[in-house]
C-alpha cells in the first residue's frame, strides 16, 4: 500500500504536491491545513485522514480531530500535529508509526520499535526548509518511507 503524508499546507496545495501524491491509495494530513477546501482536493485522490493543527482554529478545519490513530495495511498509525503534543507512549500502545508536523523539518527517526515520521510542509516555504511530503509503502514486514522535495 501507498500512503502519501502531507502537513502543514497553510492553505497552500501546490500541484506539485497534487503530481507526488498521484497514485496513493491513502493520504495522511497531518495539520496546518489552513483550508478545507485542501482536504476535498486531496480526497479526489485518494481517502484522507486528517487532524488539525495549531493554525486550524476558525471553519471547518478547526473541526478536525487533534489527534487520530488508524491502521492502514496492517500498521497502526498516530497522528498528533507537534511531536511535544503527544499524549500516550507509542510503544506501549503498540504504534507501528507516529506522523506528526509543525517544526516544518522533514525527518524520519526510529525510537522504540516506533518509527516517527515529519514530512515537513509542503505549504508556503517557511524558516529557509525546502518544501516536502513524504510517500510510506506499507508492506508485509516492512515499511519504506522516501522524503519528496517539491520543485517550487
Amino acid at each position: 500500500m501507498l500512503v502519501g503524508v502531507i502537513s502543514d499546507t497553510h492553505g497552500l496545495l501546490r500541484p506539485e504536491a497534487l503530481d507526488a501524491l498521484a497514485g496513493v491509495e491513502h493520504i495522511l494530513h497531518a495539520g496546518d491545513v489552513g483550508n478545507a477546501d485542501i482536504i476535498d482536493r486531496l480526497r479526489e485522490i485518494a481517502p484522507v485522514t486528517a487532524i488539525r493543527g495549531n493554525i486550524d482554529v476558525h471553519g471547518p478545519c478547526a473541526e478536525l480531530p487533534a489527534t487520530e490513530a488508524i491502521e492502514l495495511a496492517g500498521y497502526f498509525i498516530y497522528m498528533v500535529h507537534a511531536i511535544e503534543d503527544l499524549d500516550l507512549k507509542p510503544s506501549a500502545a503498540k504504534i507501528d508509526f507516529v506522523i506528526s508536523g509543525h517544526s516544518h523539518k522533514a525527518s524520519t527517526v526510529r525510537k522504540d520499535s516506533v518509527l516517527y515520521l515529519n514530512p515537513g510542509s509542503a505549504g508556503p516555504r517557511r524558516f529557509l526548509l525546502p518544501v516536502t511530503l513524504m510517500l510510506l509503502r506499507l508492506e508485509v514486514g516492512r515499511a519504506i518511507p522516501e522524503l519528496i522535495e517539491l520543485a517550487v
